[in-house]
């Protein structure tokens, strides 16, 4: 119970942050009160709850066995996944639908950062993705004629807030989120505990770092202590923080999401939620926390470009380093016991993203969705019924509900998912403890980002800075005019 209702207070906490769309309207339940010395209805309501519950569980079980029997043998499935950390899961779970219904369930995973190129690619060809996920509004600007109106699908019925769904100009449910997500700076508490144990610690407790300034000063000194702790505690501390790869399966991490804090706190000084002209009021600040990624780090800036995504998960596994910039999504990998990791799920936990700005003290961690399921609308009858069974399946069953909970780690928005169906993963239970404590979720604003294009710039500025062939000035520049440009040209100005 205590995991539901955690959960519903992220999803809860979301909902100012989310696009508004279609779903299911249903504000919640009504509730009356009692006398508490009025043991028959007392008991009566237990057992009309226990009523309730068990009606729910037959009806998904229903629902599931529906969706199973009434699956096209005709149609197929290709479903083209954005993230590689949880193709395995998919590719079982295709498997298993495949087996209990013959339809056939292609998987394919676009490389990390390679999601729009791949998308494509495979839509110009004649067996086109079924499936495939668009990130919010630009990336609906972009795929809005093929996506197939959700409206009455069980995916869109069945979500817990119509907030989650994307709605096209005309109004129809373009797409559906199907996870919700944290990021944040995960760190080693074991060993952040046992370094606020050494003599001249600048902090007593990991609790103390609610500022950029108490976390540049926590880093800096363990960087400048790492064989200090390593004698005194057995370690193999490399850096404070994990390397900031600028290679394909890493720079998202700095150009995205990193760069959602600038964007986020100037929409917030001004009370908006897009622009078409940034102005780069946070990019002093966006400066410091990337000098101190680079510089209290495992590595040299100057090897940056080669460094990927898997080395830094690597680093932070096996204790090489005590931060690390990553989100939900990456607890099934740190908790894989076949990736032979020291950290344990006891060992973990996530903190906001400090960069200096006003306030941040009351800030929580960053919470939002960027990935929103798409049916193409431009398949087969067949194919297109196919898709939409799948997913049903998918939301309703034991086994898809399982995977997306656990083997993938998903929070997701469908009201299906609750009780044994809601993720155990430490960074969830973090951003619902910020949410608890009255710190403020930080909106992901990135989904208003004008192009890759511009990504791609910001991320050769910064990389190019860290290496010492470019300076700052070329970073304000690809964020601020890159974003005039990038928009003006995808809205054909």
């Amino acid at each position: 119970m205590k995991r539901k209702v955690l959960s519903v207070m992220l999803a809860s906490a979301m909902l100012a942050t989310m696009f508004a769309g279609c779903g299911n309207g249903n504000a919640g339940n009504t509730s009356g009160t009692a006398n508490a010395g009025n043991k028959t209805e007392e008991a009566a309501k237990t057992e009309e709850a226990a009523k309730t519950e068990e009606a729910a569980k037959t009806t998904e079980a229903s629902d599931a066995e529906k969706t199973a029997d009434s699956a096209s043998g005709s149609g197929s499935v290709y479903y083209l996944n954005f993230k590689p950390e949880q193709d395995q899961a998919w590719q079982d779970l295709a498997g298993i639908y495949t087996e209990q219904t013959g339809v056939p369930v292609t998987v394919i995973t676009a490389a990390d950062g390679t999601y729009e190129q791949t998308l494509k690619s495979e839509m110009a060809k004649s067996e086109a993705p079924t499936l495939f996920q668009v990130n919010g509004p630009v990336g609906l600007a972009n795929w809005k004629d093929y996506c197939y109106d959700l409206s009455d699908s069980e995916i869109c019925k069945q979500l817990s807030s119509e907030d989650f769904a994307l709605k096209n100009d005309a109004g129809e449910v373009s797409g559906v989120a199907y996870v919700l997500e944290t990021y944040g700076i995960i760190y080693n508490k074991k060993i952040l505990n046992d370094y606020c144990t050494m003599d001249n610690a600048v902090i007593s407790s990991p609790d103390e770092i609610n500022s950029f300034d108490k976390l540049k000063a926590v880093a800096d000194d363990i960087q400048a202590r790492k064989d200090e702790i390593n004698s005194q505690f057995g370690y193999d501390l490399q850096g404070a923080f994990t390397s900031a790869g600028m290679d394909g399966s890493s720079d998202w991490r700095f150009k995205t999401h990193l760069a959602n804090l600038p964007i986020y706190y100037e929409y917030k000084d001004k009370g908006i939620t897009s622009t078409d002209a940034i102005e780069g009021t946070y990019l002093d600040n966006y400066k410091q926390i990337w000098d101190l990624y680079i510089t209290d780090s495992t590595c040299e800036p100057g090897v940056l470009s080669s460094k990927t995504g898997d080395e830094a998960e690597s680093e932070f596994g096996m204790e090489e380093a005590v931060f690390y910039q990553n989100g939900t999504w990456e607890y099934g990998n740190l908790t894989n016991e076949d990736n032979g990791y020291l950290v344990t799920a006891d060992d973990m936990g996530m903190m906001p993203i400090y960069i200096g700005a006003p306030g941040e003290e009351n800030q929580g961690l960053c919470t939002g969705s960027e990935n929103y399921w798409c049916v193409n609308k431009q398949a087969s009858e067949e194919d297109i019924q196919a898709t939409l069974d799948f997913l049903s399946w998918v939301i309703n069953s034991d086994e898809g509900r399982d995977s997306m909970a656990h083997a993938m780690g998903f929070t997701t928005p469908f009201l299906t998912f609750t009780g044994d169906y809601v993720a155990d993963n430490v960074f969830i239970q973090d951003a619902n403890q910020y949410i608890a404590d009255g710190k403020t979720p930080v909106s992901w604003n990135f989904s208003t980002i004008p192009s890759e294009t511009w990504k791609d710039g910001v991320g050769s500025a910064l990389l190019e800075y860290a290496q010492g062939t470019g300076d700052w000035d070329a970073v304000v520049s690809a964020f601020v005019d890159g974003w005039a440009t990038e928009y003006a040209a995808a809205n054909g100005q």
